[in-house]
């Protein structure tokens, strides 16, 4: 079987706090009025056209930053899943998804995999930006949605409302950023060297691309490393390079290898 790779995305209201000023705050956690939480997410199984949404609107405006019924349906999700695909996953959605579990009182999920196109985009390649805007320009066929009704914060600030409206074009940004991310994962992919390995979830004895899961690997030459040599491999599908796990080179060779100290 393969991985099921779930792509993710999160959208959070922000902190509402009392302030003196506009530039170099210092905020005390006296000053916070209300606290942030999740207002929507959206999921979509990588190979599938299913998209799954879910907000906190439409139970008015004092109920909107209640997310505990939000929950359950990440949660399960997450459990659900064998590797998780998001932009800016590692240090935003993963982190902030995990803070509002515990807060109300979850246990862990399965253990994940995350890949994150952020810190793929940045690893890999010296792109003008790495934000989702400008890598879904260039790498992906659904750049990300411009929210021209609710233009910048105002989309928050409206959705805080319980406006109808401005959760309708919710509905249609949250999704199309992991419609995006996925198709942006799809490109970097092959180019990803510690993705996690496909193959380890195939039960098949045929050599699989650890990054796609495809069979039609080709050997070309060699992979060198300090203590040894080893098969290296093309995948004609996606294109991405791997090498095979034992060393060519004979015991009595690696015997008298010496390796820069």
């Amino acid at each position: 079987m393969m991985p099921k790779c779930l792509v993710i995305d999160i959208e959070t209201a922000p902190i509402e706090a009392y302030v003196w000023g506009l530039f170099d705050q210092n905020i005390s956690l006296e000053q916070i009025k209300e606290d942030w939480s999740i207002l929507s997410y959206c999921g979509k199984w990588l190979g599938e056209k299913e998209l799954i949404y879910e907000d906190t609107g439409g139970r008015g405006p004092n109920k909107v930053r209640d997310d505990r019924k939000l929950m359950k349906g990440l949660w399960n999700l997450l459990n659900d899943a064998d590797i998780v695909i998001a932009q800016n996953g590692v240090k935003f959605d993963i982190r902030k998804i995990n803070a509002r579990l515990i807060i109300h009182g979850y246990k862990p999920y399965a253990p994940i995999k995350v890949v994150d196109t952020l810190l793929a985009a940045k690893k890999h390649f010296g792109f003008t930006s790495n934000k989702l805007a400008y890598l879904s320009a260039k790498l992906a066929r659904t750049k990300k949605f411009e929210h021209k009704k609710f233009p910048g914060f105002e989309l928050w600030l409206e959705c805080l409302k319980d406006n109808p409206e401005a959760w309708k074009e919710m509905k249609r940004y949250n999704p199309i950023d992991v419609i995006s991310t996925a198709e942006v994962y799809e490109s970097m992919m092959p180019w990803i060297s510690n993705h996690p390995n496909v193959g380890v979830f195939i039960e098949d004895k045929e050599p699989r691309c650890p990054k796609c899961g495809s069979k039609k690997l080709q050997a070309r030459g060699d992979a060198i490393s300090q203590v040894g040599r080893y098969k290296r491999y093309q995948c004609t599908d996606c294109g991405g390079w791997a090498k095979g796990r034992h060393t060519q080179l004979a015991k009595e060779v690696r015997k008298g290898l010496v390796t820069n100290g």
